[in-house]
């Protein structure tokens, strides 16, 4: 096996077998990716059956890229031959006073994005399922839907070895090296050499990063997602439900039924701070509760029998923005981070990865996600996760 690539992307999870994927495109065998666990593995933030993909967001730059997430999810498909991203629509709810829901609603139609403003006696009448008051507001956009997680990473990886890229399993990375013309990534047992770098490294990045002289003030939480056997199956199929998500503090977000026969729910940035050495895949029993008393209250019929309970990470900034840039330091290692919301960002995320690598440079606005923007830039920021 050869040891020196034009690219090499250290890390296979969402982001990194995206990345792995649009370089193979262009550059072929010249493409390494190296993932230190088995491919497909549940210790990082990208697996399982299902991910939120959506127009609706809280910042106009989202959604503007979320626009060109679906464009690249479309073009893997083509590619791989076969169909990936389910629409089942999308609602956004919360009581009327909270903030989010103007960002969002300012946000879609500053983008130019068709939504449904409703009230709750609407919402009820289109999604009997829910048990709202009266002082609870919604919009749908029906673009909204899943972004089959698993089926996702596993079509970036098919596609980029057909494209005759190198993927290695169970190689971790113990040191980069970098200067000006070359990085060197050493592992057990071998030293790879490339032109440039793509580091996408999810809970790792300061790990890998450290390497390199480069520490952000990241937060790590154990984030954790129930599946319920809900009491009316078929009307929670998703023909008849829409992905949801409950704009307030505390955030709460579910699927219909997809890939277990049951419904997804979850609290969103709601876990405990850990790393990805001392994570457990214990059950948070204090954030179970949360979310089934959520669902009690306001979606009854989704609470039934518990099918399982599973874990995974969040990478957080401290103000919940991507990172997407180069390395000012090291202008051929590039860097991303997903905040713990970019799987619907994913392969979009990796096309940038890409053009970053081969070309320096992206037509995409990439300027909010700076990895020397201020907040980055500071050893105790203030943070601020809800989004």
């Amino acid at each position: 096996m050869k040891t020196e690539y034009e690219y090499i992307v250290i890390g296979l999870g969402g982001i990194g077998s995206a990345a792995a994927y649009w370089l193979s495109r262009q550059a072929g065998g010249d493409v390494l990716g190296l993932e230190q666990f088995e491919l497909g593995h549940p210790r990082g933030e990208s697996q399982d059956h299902s991910r939120i993909i959506r127009l609706s967001y809280h910042k106009p730059q989202y959604v503007a890229l979320a626009k060109q997430a679906y464009k690249a999810w479309a073009e893997l498909e083509r590619d791989a031959g076969r169909k990936l991203i389910l629409k089942t629509g999308g609602l956004d709810l919360a009581p009327e006073t909270s903030i989010s829901l103007s960002n969002y609603s300012k946000s879609m139609k500053a983008c130019k994005v068709p939504f449904d403003l409703l009230d709750a006696a609407e919402i009820m009448r289109r999604w009997p399922q829910w048990r709202l008051p009266k002082d609870v507001l919604g919009f749908y956009q029906k673009q909204s839907g899943i972004a089959p997680a698993a089926k996702c990473n596993a079509a970036h990886i098919r596609m980029a070895r057909k494209h005759s890229a190198v993927l290695l399993q169970k190689t971790p990375v113990r040191s980069i090296r970098a200067d000006d013309k070359k990085v060197d990534v050493i592992v057990k047992d071998a030293t790879y050499r490339c032109r440039k770098l793509v580091i996408a490294a999810g809970p790792w990045s300061n790990s890998a990063l450290a390497h390199l002289g480069v520490n952000l003030p990241l937060t790590v939480t154990q984030e954790q997602v129930t599946y319920f056997a809900p009491l009316d199956r078929r009307g929670f199929m998703p023909n008849r439900f829409p992905i949801w998500i409950w704009n307030d503090d505390p955030c709460f977000y579910g699927f219909p039924i997809y890939g277990e026969n049951g419904v997804k729910v979850a609290q969103d940035a709601g876990g405990k701070k850990v790393t990805a050495e001392t994570r457990t895949f214990e059950t948070d029993a204090a954030a179970l509760r949360r979310v089934k008393g959520f669902l009690r209250k306001y979606l009854p019929s989704a609470a039934g029998e518990i099918i399982y309970t599973k874990s995974c990470l969040y990478t957080l900034t401290p103000d919940r923005d991507f990172v997407i840039d180069i390395l000012p330091e090291y202008p051929n290692v590039s860097v991303a981070i997903g905040a713990g919301h970019a799987f619907k960002f994913a392969s979009l995320i990796g096309k940038i990865l890409s053009e970053l690598a081969i070309y320096g440079k992206t037509e995409y606005n990439i300027r909010p996600y700076q990895i020397d923007r201020p907040i980055l830039r500071k050893k105790n920021p203030i943070k601020q996760f809800r989004i």
